[in-house]
């Protein structure tokens, strides 16, 4: 139950619509649910506002089938990053209404969608080739609840592409700029904007990029303020970072 859920119950028992029963068996509910092989969250969302996502990469379709299905019946959303086809069938044998988003890696499944909270988060993209991870921080984002500006093949090689863009772009509370190669981007961007701006380095570049180490090195070393890096091709990272700060911004005008 995500803090807001939990407020709710405790309205509606005040309101006399659900029995003291109810509200103590709620509450009664083991913190973690074993499944051997995983522990799985059962107050993730109450600590943190969202449940437990499930990374995929190294784990068999029949675990993530078995994980998603037991944070379904407590938390009726779940998003699963780093997922193949295979996740994906596992999922949907359980979940038949699990959307597959192949590009990012994603799979998704919710009962009932979140509410859009007012602000805007922009995801710039610096080239093609750096979409899936964007895609990944897409994904999350709107999963999350937030409203999602997506622009794509921005990268510093044509730099108007990025400048004509920026009206927009200014708009968002907070913005996720994805790159490979020497990873500029999000250096040009913070230059540019007075705005939180999340750096996700790519594994996308020839050689001496070292899978992503040489755009990581360049945003960490950036002289753009309020840059902020998360690890190589960590647009879920990025995404969830970004959620927080949307949320609190939008408590705000500013």
């Amino acid at each position: 139950m995500t803090p807001e859920e939990t407020s709710q119950l405790l309205r509606k028992f005040k309101a006399g619509e659900v029995s003291e029963g109810e509200v103590l068996n709620t509450f009664r509910a083991e913190p973690i649910d074993n499944l051997g092989f995983a522990q799985v969250d059962a107050q993730r969302a109450l600590r943190q506002g969202f449940p437990e996502v499930i990374f995929g990469e190294g784990k068999t379709p029949a675990q993530v089938g078995a994980i998603a299905a037991k944070i379904m019946e407590r938390e009726q959303r779940v998003l699963v990053t780093r997922a193949n086809n295979d996740h994906f069938k596992a999922m949907s044998a359980r979940l038949p209404d699990a959307i597959y988003h192949e590009s990012a890696g994603c799979v998704t499944v919710e009962a009932h969608q979140l509410d859009k909270r007012p602000g805007l988060i922009a995801i710039l993209c610096a080239g093609t080739s750096d979409l899936p991870i964007a895609d990944e921080a897409g994904v999350t984002a709107d999963f999350m609840g937030n409203q999602v500006l997506r622009v794509n093949d921005v990268g510093v090689a044509g730099l108007h592409r990025l400048l004509a863009n920026m009206p927009i772009v200014r708009k968002a509370n907070v913005i996720v700029a994805v790159a490979g190669m020497e990873g500029a981007l999000p250096s040009v961007v913070a230059g540019l904007v007075h705005r939180p701006v999340i750096a996700v380095p790519t594994s996308v570049g020839y050689g001496a990029n070292f899978g992503g180490v040489a755009a990581l090195l360049g945003m960490l070393n950036s002289c753009g303020s309020g840059v902020t890096v998360v690890n190589i091709d960590n647009g879920f990272g990025a995404a969830f970072a970004a959620n927080q700060i949307n949320a609190l911004a939008s408590l705000y005008q500013f």
